[in-house]
């Protein structure tokens, strides 16, 4: 736990040092500031952004202290003196945590009874759904073809010998996608999951901090071109990953998916805690939400909005995604994370 908490701290350092402004570098006389911290994969259109500065006369400041499971230890760790007005990437696998330890205040946007109400984690209005994702394995078809195995289609394929060190995923202790596919495994296997990650790492699982680096650096499927076939990403994943012709060249195995919400809250002790209210707002409005999915690849909280042609193809959301009560993660996401770490590190 110590280390975990050394760790957070020392990305929190170093992290702030390289924060900027999401567009200018220092506000206009005048201008409000509210700063959004968030986690890296945070992407938003700068008109989008412009045109709520232009409305509100308020300026977002984005800050990206690391993945969600950091960004969460990061909360934590400085609820006393918070880093910014409000946070965006808790998800449901960390969302108790931060919770339990009273970093959110209660906010009932008047934006959340579009859809977003479907996705309470509870009724004290401290968190507020923004999209929705689903965390499972994909595959680049073609470097599995090249190596003469055939696509796997459920978690028990993955201990196979033909799949051996294939599998990238990301480290449950510090990466939400990471904690997402450990809990989707318990979901889906029972008590059996330890043995089943005692054969994944018989197969050489290799495993990285988080999900920047599964899939951009280390995955054959996305742009890094790395040496592994197998990576724990999202169901909408593939539809970045498209061909000329508009067919996607990599696919989620929709068998070994978790549903996974992240959220939006004002943070307890705000400098600025009426202007972050707005800007939540403007996350759950349907000028943001209509650019969630080809900005960060996931589905809008918010019904009715529209979503890109290609997903219909590159981007199915599962029917029957694995889940784990909120209450029961809470209650054993730390010894499972624990027991992970020595069966899988130890």
């Amino acid at each position: 736990m110590l280390l975990r908490r050394v760790f957070a701290a020392t990305v929190l350092v170093v992290s702030l040092a390289g924060c900027t402004l999401s567009s200018g570098e220092e506000p206009e006389d005048g201008e409000r500031r509210v700063v959004l911290v968030t986690h890296d994969s945070f992407a938003m259109s700068e008109e989008v952004l412009d045109a709520f500065r232009e409305r509100s006369g308020i300026r977002i400041d984005v800050r990206k202290l690391g993945d969600a499971g950091a960004l969460t230890n990061q909360l934590v760790l400085t609820k006393d003196n918070p880093v910014g007005d409000l946070a965006f990437g808790v998800d449901t696998t960390f969302a108790s945590r931060a919770l339990d330890e009273d970093v959110f205040s209660p906010y009932e946007s008047p934006e959340a009874d579009q859809g977003p109400q479907r996705y309470a984690i509870d009724d004290t209005n401290r968190l507020t759904a923004v999209d929705v994702g689903d965390v499972c394995v994909n595959i680049d078809p073609a470097a599995l073809t090249a190596k003469g195995v055939p696509e796997p289609t459920t978690y028990a394929d993955l201990t196979k010998a033909e799949y051996q060190d294939m599998l990238v995923v990301e480290d449950p202790a510090t990466s939400s996608p990471g904690l997402a596919f450990l809990l989707g495994t318990i979901a889906e296997l029972g008590d059996g999951w330890r043995e089943y990650w005692m054969a994944l790492k018989g197969r050489g699982v290799q495993v990285v901090s988080g999900w920047e680096e599964a899939y951009t650096q280390e995955f054959s499927g996305s742009s890094g071109k790395g040496p592994r076939p197998i990576v724990v990403s999202y169901a909408s994943s593939p539809s970045a990953e498209l061909a000329e012709d508009g067919t996607p060249r990599t696919k989620a195995v929709l068998g070994t998916c978790f549903r996974q919400v992240e959220y939006a809250g004002v943070l307890q002790g705000a400098a600025e805690e009426q202007d972050a209210r707005k800007v939540l707002d403007f996350l759950l409005s349907a000028e943001f939400q209509a650019q969630v999915p080809e900005q960060m690849y996931v589905y809008p909280a918010r019904e009715g909005v529209d979503l890109p042609e290609a997903w219909e193809k590159a981007a199915p959301l599962p029917d029957a995604p694995a889940e784990l009560d909120p209450a029961e993660i809470s209650r054993n996401r730390e010894r499972w994370i624990d027991e992970w770490r020595a069966l899988v590190q130890g």
